[in-house]
């Protein structure tokens, strides 16, 4: 697993409005049992509205997605299988998401 790799979401009931997670966790922890993610929503689910800075636009397998920054959370490592992509193109922008969620700058 490696830093903004992108897995499909494994739960069924949140997959079709957020069908990506994207891995931020940091390599140095990979041994605990969980990973930290940020879930990719569809646009068009969120009345294509996003907020500056903080729910960056990308752009993956052809459909316009949010980084949903502000639903953070942590799931079982278990339950990403093989990452289908990465994000780390993008690293500056998640980076620049994650400080101003975490200190408003």
């Amino acid at each position: 697993m490696a830093q903004f790799d992108v897995y499909e979401n494994p739960n069924r009931a949140s997959k079709k409005a957020y069908p990506f997670l994207v891995d931020i966790q940091h390599h140095l922890i990979a041994d605990i049992a969980t990973r930290i993610v940020i879930p990719l929503g569809k646009l068009s689910h969120f009345k294509n509205e996003k907020m500056q800075g903080l729910t960056p636009n990308v752009t993956y397998d052809g459909e316009s997605l949010l980084l949903l920054t502000p639903q953070i959370a942590s799931v079982p490592a278990t339950l990403l299988k093989e990452p289908i992509g990465s994000l780390s193109h993008m690293r500056d922008e998640i980076i620049s998401s994650l400080d101003l969620a975490t200190t408003g700058i």
